[in-house]
């Protein structure tokens, strides 16, 4: 039988300052970032980190990416994908969706949302 698992972090909270327009770089936004990769289990009876996915790496990824201030939430998503492949090559697939939490859009809304899903072909 085989398994898989599912390691990853919802809702980290950021302010930074991604956005198309000007102001938005200036003044900023909050922004939510969940993050979920999934892959195959291989467990050898091994109880290390270096077998699995390393969360803490995962935020670090996440914190590092939001830091750079870029005009599109899809530029920032793939940026975090590139480098969990780069860290992570045994992952099968990654989820990673960037919520902005305050639009500059007049009508009730909760927030706007980018997703990315990559699958190791």
């Amino acid at each position: 039988m085989a398994l898989r698992k599912k390691i990853g972090l919802e809702g980290i909270r950021f302010f930074a300052f991604h956005g198309f327009y000007p102001e938005e770089q200036v003044l900023g936004n909050e922004f939510m970032v969940d993050i979920i990769t999934e892959m195959q289990v291989v467990h050898d009876g091994n109880d290390e980190l270096e077998d699995t996915v390393n969360y803490e790496k995962l935020y670090e990824i996440a914190e590092s990416e939001m830091k750079n201030t870029r005009k599109l939430l899809e530029t920032v998503a793939l940026s975090i994908i590139e480098r969990i492949k780069e860290l992570f090559p045994d992952i099968d697939t990654i989820r990673v969706s960037i919520r902005k939490m305050r639009l500059p859009l007049s009508g009730e809304i909760n927030n706007s949302l980018v997703e990315f899903n990559y699958t190791r072909t």
